[in-house]
Protein backbone atom coordinates (compact mmCIF):
# COMPACT_ATOMS: atom_id res chain seq x y z
CA UNK A 1 0.00 0.00 0.00
CA UNK A 2 1.28 3.45 -0.92
CA UNK A 3 2.18 5.64 2.04
CA UNK A 4 -0.10 8.59 2.75
CA UNK A 5 1.65 11.93 2.32
CA UNK A 6 1.48 14.60 5.03
CA UNK A 7 2.58 18.22 4.91
CA UNK A 8 3.63 19.94 8.16
CA UNK A 9 3.66 23.75 8.09
CA UNK A 10 5.16 25.33 11.22
CA UNK A 11 7.74 28.09 11.70
CA UNK A 12 9.26 26.36 14.76
CA UNK A 13 12.01 24.00 13.61
CA UNK A 14 11.87 21.86 16.76
CA UNK A 15 8.17 21.16 16.23
CA UNK A 16 8.68 20.35 12.54
CA UNK A 17 11.46 17.89 13.35
CA UNK A 18 9.52 16.26 16.20
CA UNK A 19 6.35 15.82 14.16
CA UNK A 20 8.19 14.63 11.06
CA UNK A 21 10.18 11.98 12.93
CA UNK A 22 7.15 10.71 14.84
CA UNK A 23 4.82 10.57 11.85
CA UNK A 24 7.42 8.87 9.66
CA UNK A 25 7.68 6.17 12.33
CA UNK A 26 3.89 5.88 12.07
CA UNK A 27 4.30 5.01 8.40
CA UNK A 28 3.61 8.33 6.67
CA UNK A 29 5.62 10.11 4.00
CA UNK A 30 6.20 13.57 5.49
CA UNK A 31 7.20 16.94 4.08
CA UNK A 32 7.85 20.00 6.24
CA UNK A 33 7.61 23.72 5.47
CA UNK A 34 8.56 26.70 7.63
CA UNK A 35 6.16 29.22 6.11
CA UNK A 36 3.33 29.70 3.63
CA UNK A 37 5.69 30.24 0.69
CA UNK A 38 7.46 26.91 1.26
CA UNK A 39 4.11 25.24 1.87
CA UNK A 40 2.75 26.54 -1.43
CA UNK A 41 5.66 24.90 -3.24
CA UNK A 42 5.15 21.66 -1.30
CA UNK A 43 1.56 21.43 -2.54
CA UNK A 44 3.02 20.33 -5.85
CA UNK A 45 3.85 16.98 -4.22
CA UNK A 46 0.09 16.48 -3.67
CA UNK A 47 -0.11 15.73 0.08
CA UNK A 48 -3.10 13.84 1.45
CA UNK A 49 -3.40 15.98 4.59
CA UNK A 50 -1.93 19.24 5.97
CA UNK A 51 -0.96 20.03 9.57
CA UNK A 52 -0.97 23.83 9.70
CA UNK A 53 0.27 26.14 12.44
CA UNK A 54 -1.70 29.38 12.80
CA UNK A 55 0.94 31.71 14.24
CA UNK A 56 3.52 32.16 11.49
CA UNK A 57 5.32 35.30 10.34
CA UNK A 58 4.14 36.85 7.10
CA UNK A 59 1.12 34.94 5.80
CA UNK A 60 -0.31 33.18 8.84
CA UNK A 61 -2.04 29.81 8.77
CA UNK A 62 -5.58 31.21 8.67
CA UNK A 63 -4.92 33.44 5.69
CA UNK A 64 -3.03 30.76 3.75
CA UNK A 65 -5.83 28.26 4.37
CA UNK A 66 -8.36 30.76 3.00
CA UNK A 67 -6.19 31.38 -0.06
CA UNK A 68 -5.86 27.71 -1.01
CA UNK A 69 -9.18 26.29 0.17
CA UNK A 70 -11.08 26.63 -3.11
CA UNK A 71 -8.47 24.59 -4.97
CA UNK A 72 -7.28 22.21 -2.22
CA UNK A 73 -9.83 19.66 -1.02
CA UNK A 74 -7.66 17.58 1.33
CA UNK A 75 -8.09 17.78 5.14
CA UNK A 76 -6.38 20.73 6.84
CA UNK A 77 -5.79 20.37 10.59
CA UNK A 78 -4.88 23.55 12.46
CA UNK A 79 -2.32 23.38 15.26
CA UNK A 80 -2.58 26.29 17.67
CA UNK A 81 -1.97 27.42 21.24
CA UNK A 82 -5.11 29.59 21.05
CA UNK A 83 -7.81 27.99 23.18
CA UNK A 84 -10.84 30.28 22.93
CA UNK A 85 -13.98 29.13 21.12
CA UNK A 86 -13.83 32.18 18.84
CA UNK A 87 -10.36 31.08 17.71
CA UNK A 88 -11.66 27.63 16.78
CA UNK A 89 -14.56 29.18 14.89
CA UNK A 90 -12.14 31.40 12.95
CA UNK A 91 -10.17 28.29 12.03
CA UNK A 92 -13.23 26.49 10.72
CA UNK A 93 -14.45 29.58 8.86
CA UNK A 94 -11.05 29.78 7.17
CA UNK A 95 -11.64 26.26 5.84
CA UNK A 96 -9.95 24.09 8.43
CA UNK A 97 -11.19 20.56 9.05
CA UNK A 98 -9.98 20.27 12.63
CA UNK A 99 -8.46 22.41 15.36
CA UNK A 100 -5.90 20.83 17.68
CA UNK A 101 -4.77 22.82 20.70
CA UNK A 102 -1.11 22.85 21.73
CA UNK A 103 0.24 21.14 23.69
CA UNK A 104 -1.26 17.91 22.39
CA UNK A 105 -0.32 14.26 22.73
CA UNK A 106 1.21 12.54 19.73
CA UNK A 107 -1.27 9.69 20.19
CA UNK A 108 -4.24 12.06 19.85
CA UNK A 109 -2.71 13.77 16.84
CA UNK A 110 -2.11 10.42 15.16
CA UNK A 111 -5.69 9.32 15.89
CA UNK A 112 -7.11 12.51 14.38
CA UNK A 113 -4.96 12.16 11.27
CA UNK A 114 -6.06 8.55 10.79
CA UNK A 115 -9.71 9.48 11.27
CA UNK A 116 -9.60 12.27 8.70
CA UNK A 117 -7.82 10.09 6.15
CA UNK A 118 -10.36 7.30 6.66
CA UNK A 119 -13.20 9.75 6.14
CA UNK A 120 -11.61 10.99 2.91
CA UNK A 121 -11.39 7.41 1.65
CA UNK A 122 -15.06 6.80 2.48
CA UNK A 123 -16.07 10.02 0.72
CA UNK A 124 -14.06 9.10 -2.36
CA UNK A 125 -15.67 5.66 -2.57
CA UNK A 126 -19.14 7.10 -2.02
CA UNK A 127 -18.68 9.78 -4.64
CA UNK A 128 -17.56 7.17 -7.18
CA UNK A 129 -20.97 5.55 -6.79
CA UNK A 130 -23.12 8.74 -6.84
CA UNK A 131 -22.26 11.89 -8.75
CA UNK A 132 -25.34 14.06 -8.20
CA UNK A 133 -28.51 13.92 -6.14
CA UNK A 134 -31.39 16.33 -6.72
CA UNK A 135 -34.41 17.27 -4.61
CA UNK A 136 -36.50 20.02 -6.11
CA UNK A 137 -34.48 23.20 -6.65
CA UNK A 138 -31.45 21.86 -4.76
CA UNK A 139 -28.81 19.57 -6.25
CA UNK A 140 -25.77 18.09 -4.46
CA UNK A 141 -22.75 17.68 -6.74
CA UNK A 142 -20.70 15.09 -4.86
CA UNK A 143 -17.70 15.15 -7.18
CA UNK A 144 -17.54 18.94 -7.25
CA UNK A 145 -18.06 19.44 -3.49
CA UNK A 146 -20.82 21.96 -4.16
CA UNK A 147 -24.54 22.51 -3.81
CA UNK A 148 -26.55 24.10 -6.58
CA UNK A 149 -29.83 25.92 -6.13
CA UNK A 150 -31.78 26.45 -9.34
CA UNK A 151 -28.55 25.59 -11.14
CA UNK A 152 -26.43 28.17 -9.31
CA UNK A 153 -23.53 27.26 -7.03
CA UNK A 154 -24.35 28.77 -3.62
CA UNK A 155 -20.67 28.90 -2.61
CA UNK A 156 -20.31 26.63 0.43
CA UNK A 157 -17.00 26.09 2.17
CA UNK A 158 -15.81 22.50 2.46
CA UNK A 159 -17.16 22.03 5.98
CA UNK A 160 -20.46 23.71 5.09
CA UNK A 161 -20.77 21.35 2.14
CA UNK A 162 -20.11 18.31 4.31
CA UNK A 163 -22.75 19.37 6.86
CA UNK A 164 -25.33 20.18 4.18
CA UNK A 165 -24.57 16.92 2.36
CA UNK A 166 -25.06 14.91 5.55
CA UNK A 167 -28.43 16.50 6.29
CA UNK A 168 -29.56 16.51 2.65
CA UNK A 169 -28.85 12.82 2.03
CA UNK A 170 -30.58 11.85 5.30
CA UNK A 171 -33.71 13.96 4.81
CA UNK A 172 -35.97 13.99 7.86
CA UNK A 173 -33.39 12.44 10.19
CA UNK A 174 -32.44 14.56 13.21
CA UNK A 175 -28.73 14.99 14.00
CA UNK A 176 -27.38 16.54 17.19
CA UNK A 177 -24.54 19.05 16.91
CA UNK A 178 -22.22 16.39 18.32
CA UNK A 179 -23.42 13.84 15.74
CA UNK A 180 -22.80 16.29 12.91
CA UNK A 181 -19.36 17.28 14.16
CA UNK A 182 -18.23 13.70 14.58
CA UNK A 183 -19.54 12.59 11.18
CA UNK A 184 -18.02 15.44 9.17
CA UNK A 185 -14.75 15.52 11.13
CA UNK A 186 -14.30 11.78 11.43
CA UNK A 187 -13.38 12.14 15.09
CA UNK A 188 -15.18 12.67 18.39
CA UNK A 189 -15.87 16.40 18.27
CA UNK A 190 -17.92 16.98 21.41
CA UNK A 191 -15.66 19.77 22.68
CA UNK A 192 -16.00 21.79 19.47
CA UNK A 193 -19.60 20.97 18.51
CA UNK A 194 -20.71 24.55 19.23
CA UNK A 195 -19.16 25.66 15.93
CA UNK A 196 -21.85 23.68 14.10
CA UNK A 197 -24.41 26.33 15.04
CA UNK A 198 -22.46 28.98 13.14
CA UNK A 199 -22.02 26.74 10.10
CA UNK A 200 -25.74 25.92 10.01
CA UNK A 201 -26.54 29.65 10.12
CA UNK A 202 -24.23 30.31 7.17
CA UNK A 203 -25.67 27.42 5.14
CA UNK A 204 -29.19 28.70 5.75
CA UNK A 205 -28.20 32.19 4.62
CA UNK A 206 -26.73 30.87 1.38
CA UNK A 207 -29.81 28.75 0.68
CA UNK A 208 -32.45 31.35 1.54
CA UNK A 209 -32.84 33.36 -1.65
CA UNK A 210 -36.56 32.45 -1.60
CA UNK A 211 -38.26 33.99 1.42
CA UNK A 212 -40.43 31.57 3.30
CA UNK A 213 -38.61 28.47 2.03
CA UNK A 214 -36.92 26.53 4.84
CA UNK A 215 -34.44 23.77 4.14
CA UNK A 216 -32.89 23.04 7.54
CA UNK A 217 -35.17 22.81 10.55
CA UNK A 218 -34.05 23.28 14.15
CA UNK A 219 -35.47 20.61 16.44
CA UNK A 220 -35.21 22.51 19.70
CA UNK A 221 -33.22 20.74 22.39
CA UNK A 222 -32.16 18.02 19.95
CA UNK A 223 -30.48 19.21 16.75
CA UNK A 224 -31.14 19.75 13.03
CA UNK A 225 -32.73 18.01 10.07
CA UNK A 226 -33.19 18.66 6.37
CA UNK A 227 -36.84 19.22 5.44
CA UNK A 228 -36.40 20.61 1.89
Amino acid sequence: MQKKKLLIVDDEADIRILLKEYLELEGYQVQAAANAKEAQTALGKEPDLILLDINMPGTDGLLWCEQIRDSVQIPILFLSARTQEEDRIRGFKAGGDDYIVKPFSMEELSARIEAHLRREERNTKGQAEKREYADGAVTVDFTGYRILKNGRDIGLTKMEFQIAELLFTNKGQVFTKENIYEKVRGYDGEADASVITEHIRRIRTKLSEDKGQEYIETVWGVGYRWIG
